[in-house]
């Protein structure tokens, strides 16, 4: 059996968004949501809805581009508001913390697909994600939440090879997962806490590099970016400007982790579990 090419791949995607007559695309503005809401607008046209949640996990910055994303393409788009931090259950944040949050949030698209009249709910998962600690997958699955991507055997590699073919703005757009996977399982998650982690990355952001986690250990910054910007993170003005602007967020140490940048949480492990 010959293997297929990723456009290959592509076209079968596009032929089996086709026959689900309408969709609503979970759509959160990354890399992966993108090209599908781009393959579900090119098969289906306004039978396409994406809805993207707004939630304290995410920052501004992500709402901000998805929002472009959907109008720059004339794609409908609804914004639903969620409230992930008014679960106590969420906010003691256990190892199923992300089955809490997804179940919480494919409920709502649920609905608002439901009421929009679209047939279909789909999301962004890829293969690449059957390999990493994903709680939330079961979620997908309990709420009938189709994931096409995947079905079509697309990897991320080749999801950024195909959105930088169709000239999308995400194709090499940093990867991103929720604020709340910055936590080790077991600290709380609040929205003080979420806010000084998010402003902290922004820190790094805004000094040009791209790929960047802070991680949350009570007064400690874990600052994980790729090797390749190491140098630049420890020049010593720049040290001393991040270092400064991090403590000021309410962070009594600043550190960098050696490992650097690591995909998924492996390095967030605790009592034997591991966040995504």
């Amino acid at each position: 059996m010959s293997v297929q090419t990723p456009n290959e791949k592509y076209d079968a995607l596009v032929i089996r968004l086709r026959s689900l007559k309408s969709v609503a695309v979970a759509f959160s503005g990354g890399v992966d949501s993108a090209l599908l809401l781009h393959a579900a607008h090119e098969a289906l046209g306004d039978r396409t809805v994406a809805i993207t949640a707004r939630s304290r996990l995410f920052p501004q910055r992500e709402h901000d581009e998805a929002v472009a994303f959907c109008s720059d393409r004339d794609i409908p788009h609804v914004i639903v508001d969620t409230h992930e931090l008014e679960d106590e259950a969420f906010r003691q944040n256990p190892p199923n913390r992300c089955y809490l949050c997804k179940t919480g949030l494919l409920r709502v698209i649920v609905d608002v697909a439901t009421g929009r009249g679209a047939e279909h709910v789909v999301e962004g998962s890829n293969t690449d994600d059957e390999s990493d600690y994903r709680p939330g997958a079961q979620a997908i699955l309990e709420q009938g939440v189709m994931s096409p991507l995947k079905d079509a055997g697309l990897s991320k590699r080749e999801i950024r090879d195909l959105s930088r073919e169709k000239g999308l703005p995400t194709w090499n757009k940093q990867s991103f997962a929720c604020l709340a996977s910055r936590f080790a399982f077991g600290e709380v998650i609040s929205e003080e806490r979420l806010d000084m982690i998010d402003a902290a990355e922004q820190v790094l952001l805004e000094r040009g590099i791209r790929q960047v986690r802070v991680r949350f250990h009570g007064p400690i910054a874990r600052i994980e970016v790729q090797p390749d910007d190491f140098a630049r993170l420890v020049d010593p003005d720049v040290r001393e400007d991040v270092t400064r602007n991090i403590r000021a967020l309410g962070f009594k140490y600043v550190t960098l982790d050696l490992e650097g940048y690591q995909t998924g949480s492996m390095n967030m492990t605790i009592g034997g579990q591991t966040p995504n």
